[in-house]
């Protein structure tokens, strides 16, 4: 008689459980609670006939059998969804192209060029995923990535775009209406917004760092406004009551059409070994969707002003 497996759903609260090693963490990545996990965890012990968790009032851990049926679930669920990522590929067709990019790289830099894209390849359909989220090419629905990052992942075909060149701005209003903005101490007097981002080691420039080039020394920057997505620091500037530190590239549009002005020159870059990439798998180099989209994207970057 063939043995009872549990379907995907108990899968997934098994796994999550599993590697928690708690109900209430996995009841929250799964958006569940604690009881309903424990519910499917005694379902799925029943279903197949043996404990796979040894419960104590403190915590929990898998038995042996649970430890080699997790091991199976979890390849199990990582095929499953690679499956399921080449099945939507296959379904969408050769003429499209899936994207993913974060939504201060598609609204500030992607958007403005799509009409150049669409009038040089006109066969290609490109689909966007607007996730600061990284995909994984073999499990997810998209084909081509474009991060912000060091550019190595194994299995992965990357390409620099261009450097980041990070100097303030501001809108016009601010710059006609407000406190002067002559010389870099004149920026004590405003209020200073910058993203807050830190990775390895590596800090993304902010205002203290900026005025210590501009010869600041005596900067507090414990009045700055901190977000964590760019896109709000650019919107805070055009909104016209801050000054806020930009990526040139990403603002790029915004200068040329008046929404935005710089003050000062002054501009100061994010370490060379991070720039945002082009990336798609390396077995897949040469798909002519692939290889028109590279070749359109990398000449774009080419032609992006360094802003330095």
């Amino acid at each position: 008689m063939a043995l009872h497996i549990p379907g995907t759903r108990a899968l997934k609260v098994f796994d999550a459980a599993s590697r928690h090693l708690n109900f209430s963490r996995a009841a929250e990545e799964l958006g569940l609670t604690p009881a309903a996990v424990s519910h499917q965890i005694k379902e799925t012990e029943d279903q197949l006939g043996m404990a796979l968790f040894i419960r104590s009032s403190r915590s929990i851990r898998l038995t042996e059998a649970g430890a080699v049926f997790h091991e199976a679930a979890a390849e199990a669920l990582e095929g499953l969804a690679s499956a399921v990522a080449r099945a939507k590929k296959l379904a969408r067709g050769i003429a499209q192209l899936k994207l993913t990019m974060d939504g201060t790289f598609a609204s500030k830099w992607m958007v403005p060029r799509l009409d150049r894209f669409r009038g040089q390849c006109p066969g290609i359909d490109l689909r966007f995923d607007i996730s600061s989220d990284l995909r994984d090419f073999d499990q997810d629905d998209v084909d081509v990535a474009i991060r912000f990052g060091t550019g190595r992942y194994p299995g992965v075909a990357t390409h620099r775009l261009f450097d980041n060149v990070i100097f303030p701005v501001c809108s016009p209003r601010l710059l006609k209406s407000g406190p002067p903005l002559e010389k870099p101490r004149d920026l004590l007097q405003h209020t200073l917004v910058h993203i807050e981002w830190s990775r390895q080691g590596v800090t993304w420039p902010n205002w203290r760092m900026w005025m210590a080039a501009a010869g600041v020394e005596d900067f507090d920057d414990s009045r700055c406004l901190l977000f964590t997505d760019s896109s709000f620091v650019i919107q805070a500037a055009v909104e016209g009551n801050v000054v806020a530190l930009c990526d040139f590239s990403m603002v790029a549009n915004d200068l040329s059409e008046g929404r935005l002005v710089r003050p000062f020159d002054l501009g100061i870059k994010v370490r060379p070994e991070y720039a945002y990439h082009l990336a798609y798998p390396a077995a897949v180099a040469d798909d002519p969707r692939i290889v028109a989209f590279r070749d359109w994207i990398l000449e774009e970057a080419r032609l992006t002003p360094s802003g330095a």
